[in-house]
C-alpha cells in the first residue's frame, strides 16, 4: 500500500511533462544556435525569462516567499557557482554537437555522481555499481565513435572538443548533485531553485555585454521560449518529486534522450547514428540500474534495525 499523500500516476506524468519541456529546452537552444547564439547568451536569456515562471510556483508553495529565506547564503553561492559553470558547458555542448550525441552525454552524470560520492562522501560503492559505471563508460567511448568504420563512425565523427565539454559538464552536475544533497538538510527547495536562477541571470547579464549580439525576432523569441520551457521544466520536475518517490519517476527523465532524437530529426534533418543510440541504450541502462541500486540502499537503511541503547 503507498504512504498517504503519494499520487504515483499524477509524479509519473509531472515527471513526463518536466522531461518534454527539458527536450523543448534543449531543442530550441540548439535551433538559436544555429544563428550565432552562444552559451553566455543562452545562460542569461534562459535564466531571466524562467525566473517568472519559478517565482510564480514559489508564490503557489506553502509559506510563499518565505520559502526563499536562506540560513546559508554562501553554500548558495557555492552552489550557484558550479551550476553555471556546468550549464555553460551544456549549452557549449549543444552548439558542438548534434542534440541526440548532447543530450545523451548530460546522461553520464549519475555515473560521476557514483565518482564522487565515493570519493568526497565516502559513501560505499558495492561491486555492482562499479560494474554499472563501467557499462556507462563504455556507452560513452561508442558515443564517441573513435575507431573508424564502426557502426558509422566514419561518416559521422563528433567533435572531441564537445565531447570534453559534455563529459565536463556531466561531471559538475555531479557535483550540484553532492552539493543538494547538503544543502536540502537545512534549505528549502524553493530557496535553492530560485536562488540558482537569479545567480544566472546575474552572471550572464554580466557576461552579455562581451558576447552577446542582436539576433532575428525569431531567434530571440527561441531565447524566450527557452526560459519559459526551463522554468516550466524545473516546476515539473520538483512538483514530481512531491507526489512520488524519485526511484519511481527518474527513470523518465530518459525520455529527454527520445525527445533529442525526434526534434533532431524533425527540426534539423539530423538522425543519430547506431554509435549514439547503442552509446546511449548503454548510458542509459547504467544510470537506470544505479537508481535502481541507490533505492535499495536506502530502502534497507530505513528498515534496518537500530542498536539497543547502552
Amino acid at each position: 500500500m503507498k504512504p498517504s499523500g503519494e499520487d504515483i500516476a499524477g509524479g509519473i506524468a509531472l515527471r513526463i511533462a518536466a522531461a518534454g519541456s527539458f527536450s523543448v529546452m534543449a531543442a530550441v537552444l540548439k535551433l538559436a544556435s544555429l544563428d550565432g547564439v552562444v552559451a553566455p547568451e543562452m545562460l542569461f536569456y534562459r535564466a531571466f525569462f524562467g525566473l517568472p515562471v519559478v517565482l510564480a510556483w514559489v508564490l503557489t508553495q506553502p509559506g510563499g516567499l518565505a520559502g526563499l529565506t536562506t540560513r546559508r547564503p554562501l553554500a548558495h553561492v557555492g552552489r550557484s557557482a558550479l551550476g553555471i559553470v556546468s550549464i555553460l558547458c551544456v549549452f557549449q555542448t549543444l552548439t558542438l554537437l548534434p542534440l541526440a550525441d548532447a543530450t545523451t552525454l548530460s546522461f553520464t552524470a549519475p555515473i560521476f555522481a557514483t565518482l564522487l560520492s565515493f570519493l568526497i562522501l565516502k559513501e560505499a560503492v558495492g561491486p555492482r555499481r562499479w560494474a554499472a559505471v563501467a557499462v556507462g563508460f563504455i556507452g560513452v567511448i561508442i558515443v564517441m565513435r573513435p575507431i573508424p568504420g564502426i557502426m558509422g563512425a566514419a561518416d559521422h565523427a563528433v567533435p572531441v572538443e564537445g565531447i570534453v565539454f559534455g563529459l565536463v559538464a556531466a561531471l559538475l552536475t555531479a557535483g550540484v548533485t553532492i552539493t543538494l544533497r547538503q544543502l536540502r538538510d537545512t534549505e528549502h527547495v524553493a530557496a535553492i531553485v530560485f536562488w540558482f536562477f537569479v545567480g544566472s541571470s546575474i552572471v550572464g547579464a554580466i557576461l552579455l555585454p562581451f558576447v552577446g549580439h542582436w539576433h532575428s525576432p525569431l531567434t530571440f523569441a527561441l531565447l524566450i521560449g527557452s526560459g519559459i520551457a526551463g522554468g516550466l521544466a524545473q516546476l515539473f520536475m520538483t512538483a514530481s518529486l512531491q507526489k512520488a518517490p524519485v526511484a519511481v519517476v527518474a527513470p523518465f527523465d530518459y525520455l529527454q534522450i527520445v525527445g533529442a532524437i525526434v526534434f533532431g530529426w524533425w527540426l534539423m534533418s539530423t538522425t543519430p547514428t547506431l554509435s549514439t543510440l547503442a552509446g546511449a541504450a548503454l548510458i542509459a541502462s547504467s544510470g537506470l540500474y544505479t537508481a535502481w541500486r541507490e533505492h535499495i540502499r536506502r530502502k534497507a537503511a530505513l528498515i534496518q534495525p537500530t542498536a539497543p541503547p547502552v
